[in-house]
């Protein structure tokens, strides 16, 4: 790595600017937000990989182990590899993997003095995971003796206060304790450690007090940690058949593209609308769990994985208001093998952030979160997803989580992985392990081969056709019987399912859906344009049993019915050739309200519309059609509504980020060169740009050397200060002025020059 602690390098800009194009490229894909925009040289991308919210982005990253060597570099300031082992609680191998890990990140540097974390590091670590409790700015370390020393004069009570303290992240809060006391005046062990310097208060913030670096190392014999950081907590499994898993796993995945196609098809018929807020309103969700047959959460959850893969989206009906439909792209989806539909559907919720699971319930405003609302959105669940199953899918085939402790196992490894995640790491990997099962990725705690597949990246081919036969086959064929029920028995064709609902209704679903007919069902088919003929040759074709006598009865009483009564537009007028036909409706008990009266012995007219009366006058039994002017009957067959598919996909991000940053690189290298050229030295340091003056200013914070600037004040005086830089952030520069003996924040964009001083240098007369 680099080179010797001999020689090492002048900054991170020198370090960053040795590297090969592959490392530069590695490093801008693990923080992208480096290269965004692209920066102009290698002193501007230094400097921004020092920024503390792109520093704490990249501690994010890191395990507890990188965290802790990370720790030990700020706590050693600088130091050698051998050494840094010898800080952390690891093995020194490991110890070494890690560093190595963070100077890949731009998180640590190799200086001619030795190993050193960036400036903002120790700032972005607190005292989190990982940490060590850094010694606050501003305060010189201690002695090794002079530390001793105030370790012995501890009480018991004081010193047991102290290793508490250090054992649970070195703060504390002081309570009722002065914070500036003698030694000899101190009253509780509080007092005693901060009467010694043991508990120092925290400079800005809250009233804490937090125990220093040196102080930490010296409690827990030299270490920045009493456990081991190298043991990566172990993921407790059970045996399970991978047979078994197989085949659970495929039914739950044809079971969800299954349900996804009916609900969207009961939406295309029937769209619910769209809330003033965006999403789907509470009714419409139970109505579509009760349509599947599952919970509110699992129907949320196929909301919102069809919306993210635009099988779903909105328009306006026919009023003019917003309602939820299919989308163009869900025709060409729905005739896709049902393998395909799944791997889309899965892919799009493995990279969604969206958190169905919550869904009808209350926030802190008490105010119901809806499905597909904008508020349902957890940005780090993708990551937390990826990462729970990744772990899952290590395990060998035959493995499952354990009963009980495994779940609780998986949040410890992704602990201990990933330190710094949100506090609802639990509930999201709890979630995930729930979806993924709902999806077929998972079955009894283990993944199925088709999603350890898909989890390794294979391709769309290769994970269909490890899925497509542990499906079950589709069947072309109905079991007719004689109580008016066609059993399934198995899934049905798509073509033959959906020709089957429009002439019968779902009693259930399962292994084998019953369809039952029914009168109303022959007449939806009817309205639809069926004719006898071709319900009874349907029947016919589609049974492997004999067609029941009582069905064929159905149908001729269906059709004979059918059509006595014609309804056309007066508000509404009723005519049917049948004069008893029209007095039996008339004087129907039920019939009150649809305004009816006689003009003929063989025409009604009622005062309410038309689209009105249809219904109601089925609802009584009548099976009316539409007449219209020239007396001809009027067959509607409603088409399902659609919604505009959501434009192209951009180009898969991997694909994108590569050549973002294989732009960024380009870029780098010839604004380094271009700079070069301007300065007219070889050394990049001299460089007079806003990029190079902050790379000056971070190098000489890093290496604790002064600094000779120009700066132009409020009134436009233009002046040289040699300054000894401390902090760096937000736009100014917090130093310590030699002219005026006394710190002050100077802007860096009044900044006109920057020159490092080293240590002996005498420079010209500010």
């Amino acid at each position: 790595m680099g080179t010797s602690a001999a020689s090492g390098f002048r900054s991170l800009a020198d370090q960053l600017r040795s590297w090969s194009d592959e490392r530069l490229t590695a490093l801008l894909l693990a923080r992208p937000d480096l290269s965004t925009p692209a920066p102009h040289d290698f002193g501007h991308l230094a400097s921004r990989a020092t920024v503390r919210a792109s520093v704490m982005r990249a501690l994010d990253q890191l395990t507890l182990l990188e965290l802790t060597v990370l720790d030990a570099l700020v706590v050693a300031g600088q130091t050698t590899r051998d050494e840094l082992a010898t800080l952390v609680h690891a093995a020194p191998e490991a110890t070494h993997g890690a560093l190595d890990r963070l100077v890949d990140l731009a998180l640590a540097w190799e200086s001619s003095l030795g190993w050193r974390a960036v400036a903002g590091v120790a700032d972005a670590l607190g005292t989190g995971p990982g940490t060590s409790g850094l010694l606050p700015r501003g305060l010189p370390p201690r002695e090794d003796a002079d530390l001793r020393g105030a370790l012995q004069e501890l009480s018991p009570a004081a010193l047991a206060m102290l290793r508490h303290v250090v054992d649970h992240r070195s703060e504390a809060d002081p309570g009722t304790a002065r914070l500036a006391v003698a030694p000899a005046d101190a009253a509780t062990p509080a007092e005693e450690l901060l009467a010694r310097g043991l508990l120092v208060p925290r400079t800005q913030g809250r009233r804490v007090v937090v125990v220093p670096g040196e102080v930490g190392l010296a409690v827990r014999g030299g270490r920045t940690t009493s456990a081991a950081v190298d043991a990566v907590p172990p993921l407790l499994s059970t045996p399970r058949d991978p047979a078994v898993v197989d085949s659970i796993a495929a039914g739950a995945a044809f079971e969800a593209v299954r349900r996804v196609e009916l609900l969207l098809e009961a939406w295309g018929a029937d769209p619910p609308g769209v809330l003033r807020s965006g999403g789907v309103g509470v009714r419409d969700l139970r109505a579509a769990a009760a349509l599947l047959q599952v919970p509110e959460a699992t129907a949320a959850l196929f909301l919102e994985t069809a919306h993210a893969a635009g099988l779903l989206g909105s328009r306006a009906d026919a009023e003019g208001d917003p309602v939820w439909v299919p989308t163009d792209a869900f025709d060409t989806w729905a005739a896709a093998p049902p393998a395909v539909r799944w791997i889309r559907l899965v892919r799009t919720w493995l990279d969604s952030p969206r958190t169905p699971a919550l869904a009808g319930t209350k926030d802190e405003a008490r105010k119901t979160r809806t499905a597909l609302s904008v508020e349902l959105v957890a940005p780090g669940l993708p990551e937390t997803r990826h990462a729970a199953l990744d772990l899952l899918a290590a395990l060998p085939p035959g493995e499952g989580l354990a009963s009980g402790t495994g779940p609780p196992s998986l949040v410890a490894q992704l602990a201990w992985h990933r330190p710094r995640r949100p506090r609802q790491r639990e509930t999201h990997v709890l979630w995930t392990l729930a979806e993924a099962a709902e999806w077929g990725l998972v079955a009894r705690d283990g993944v199925a081969s088709p999603g350890r597949a898909l989890l390794a990246g294979a391709a769309e081919d290769d994970v269909a056709a490890l899925l497509a036969p542990l499906l079950p086959a589709p069947v072309d064929h109905v079991l007719l019987q004689a109580d008016l029920t066609a059993v399934a028995p198995g899934p049905l064709e798509a073509a033959l399912a959906r020709q089957l609902q429009s002439v019968a209704e779902v009693e259930s679903r399962g292994g084998a859906t019953v369809y039952r007919f029914t009168p109303g069902s022959v007449r939806h088919a009817l309205d639809l344009g069926w004719t006898a003929v071709e319900l009874h040759a349907f029947v016919t074709s589609v049974s492997r049993t004999p067609v029941p006598q009582p069905l064929t009865y159905l149908i001729d009483d269906t059709v004979r019915t059918f059509g006595r009564i014609r309804v056309g537009h007066a508000e509404a007028f009723l005519r049917a050739d049948d004069e008893t036909a029209l007095a039996e409706l008339l004087h129907h008990p039920r019939a009150a309200g649809l305004g009816l009266r006689r003009l003929a012995p063989t025409v009604l007219v009622s005062s309410i519309p038309i689209e009105v009366l249809l219904p109601r006058l089925r609802e009584l039994g009548a099976a009316p059609v539409v007449e219209a002017a020239d007396g001809s009957v009027v067959v509607a067959r409603p088409e399902p509504l659609r919604a505009r598919t959501p434009g192209e996909r951009e180009a898969p991000r991997a694909l994108r980020d590569l050549t973002r940053i294989g732009a960024a690189v380009t870029a780098l290298r010839a604004g380094d060169r271009a700079g070069r050229l301007r300065s007219g030295a070889p050394d990049p340091r001299e460089m007079v740009t806003p990029a190079s003056t902050l790379a000056v200013l971070r190098e000489a914070l890093e290496r604790s050397h002064d600094v000779l600037i120009g700066y132009v004040d409020d009134q436009g005086v233009a002046s040289d200060r040699l300054v000894t830089p401390r902090d760096l952030e937000g736009g100014s520069l917090i130093a310590h002025d030699h002219r005026a003996d006394a710190g002050r924040a100077f802007r860096v964009h009044r900044i006109t020059s920057a020159r490092p001083v080293a240590p002996g240098e005498v420079p010209p007369a500010p």
